[in-house]
């Protein structure tokens, strides 16, 4: 069964009484990639990759990619690591016209079908369309008639572009009751669980919308429901999940919906106990995707301090400094997400766990002070005692050997160590 056919396959699986999950890595960085492939690939569950249409779109996003450039950047990646191609999910999440919602409606959502286009040319087979957020000229919010007849649109370019392509149909995630591509901003006062007749009513505005665009043929490809479980974080704080504030949604989906899985956004920092839960309730496909991130920073800051113990020439605190001078360059990327002092809001811009610091690595002095902290550690077995005193969750798989004590295996097996609570909940339902 090919990867498509086992995401298809979720919900038929759920109503059967079985509980598999899909574990969505949200990231363009290289190492989490490949750390994803890995996880997956290693546990036998289907590998997904996904980017955002901020991060790759036809104007190359944030990252520079198109869709082209990322599949084949993570293909790229699976080869070198061994993880068969057949066997990746590539997905597309929050396809819409958010990365131009400063313009008119009408040339955002034009922008929008082209980038949902080129999704489906690329071989992208999960897509999720989201027309939720409101473009320059239009009322605030959007009805629920007005986001499904726009996910209608995107659908049919997304039809188009996969067979141009060359590639099987799609299948589609709807929904949109999640913060926007990149995180939340503001606080967690307003966070609720979606109610029941709200879900009910996002499903049927789609199905009329794709009857009326003649794509109720689609409707048994459409896989999944975003909906918001009580789950997010921001910089310094995590909603965990409740299974009882849930339960009226989740019973609504199992009487309903069961031809459908929900999809949930933000569960980064949930406990392994938390995403099992989520996926006993339904709510099927994790999203993951600064908690990763998150790891790697951590990872490479405790190798900066190793490399200062052990590394004659080579200054304590030398990546850090360097990307809080990337940061200081480029504000856009994190002022609207850190509050309070001075000192507080410098510890968000490192530590927060939305991880604003992640859009700079790509910054070429980043780049080369990671190049710099990698090449003093290169071909060196890192003592366990500095292991565990800088990197203590990595401890313990590198006293049993089941990771090895180089830098590049523990920056991998960061990653890995932070997706394993997703592996766990696949395995413990």
């Amino acid at each position: 069964m090919s990867a498509l056919d086992r995401f298809i396959a979720l919900p038929s699986a759920h109503a059967a009484g079985h509980r598999p999950s899909l574990t969505c890595v949200c990231s363009a960085h290289p190492l989490v990639i490949e750390a994803g492939l890995i996880e997956a690939s290693s546990a036998g569950q289907v590998p997904c990759i996904e980017a955002t249409c901020n991060q790759v779109n036809q104007d190359g996003g944030y990252t520079g990619m198109t869709p082209t450039d990322f599949r084949d950047l993570v293909m790229f990646i699976a080869d070198k690591v061994g993880v068969a191609r057949d066997t990746i999910l590539l997905g597309g999440d929050h396809l819409g016209p958010n990365p131009w919602r400063h313009l008119p409606a009408a040339e955002a959502m034009a922008k929008a079908l082209v980038m949902t286009r080129a999704y489906g040319a690329a071989g992208f087979s999960k897509i999720h369309l989201d027309a939720s957020m409101s473009c320059a000229d239009d009322l605030t919010p959007l009805s629920d008639h007005e986001i499904a007849t726009r996910a209608a649109a995107l659908m049919a370019q997304a039809e188009d572009g996969a067979q141009a392509g060359g590639h099987p149909p799609p299948a589609y995630i709807i929904g949109t009751e999640v913060p926007v591509p990149g995180g939340a901003s503001e606080g967690h006062a307003h966070l609720t669980v979606t109610r029941a007749e709200d879900a009910a009513q996002t499903v049927q505005a789609h199905v009329d919308a794709l009857a009326a665009a003649n794509l109720d043929h689609v409707w048994p490809r459409i896989v999944g429901l975003v909906v918001q479980p009580g789950v997010e974080f921001g910089q310094i704080e995590i909603d965990r999940y409740g299974a009882q504030a849930a339960h009226e949604l989740a019973a609504w989906r199992g009487a309903n919906a069961a031809s459908l899985v929900f999809e949930a956004h933000s569960t980064d920092y949930q406990t392994a106990e938390a995403l099992a839960q989520l996926v006993q309730d339904g709510f099927a496909i994790l999203k993951v995707g600064p908690g990763l991130t998150f790891a790697l920073r951590e990872a490479l800051y405790g190798l900066d301090a190793i490399a200062a113990e052990i590394v004659e020439g080579y200054g304590a605190g030398t990546l850090p400094a360097t990307m809080e001078a990337a940061m200081a360059a480029n504000p856009q990327y994190w002022r609207a997400y850190v509050t309070g002092t001075q000192t507080q809001q410098k510890t968000q811009r490192h530590y927060g766990l939305s991880d604003r610091i992640r859009y700079l690595w790509p910054d070429p002095k980043a780049a080369a002070a990671v190049d710099q902290l990698m090449a003093a550690l290169d071909g060196v077995d890192l003592p366990w005692p500095l292991i565990s005193q800088h990197l203590g969750r990595l401890a313990d798989p590198v006293g049993d050997a089941t990771l090895k004590p180089t830098a590049r295996d523990l920056l991998v097996g960061a990653v890995r160590l932070a997706l394993k609570p997703y592996t766990d909940a696949y395995q413990a339902v």
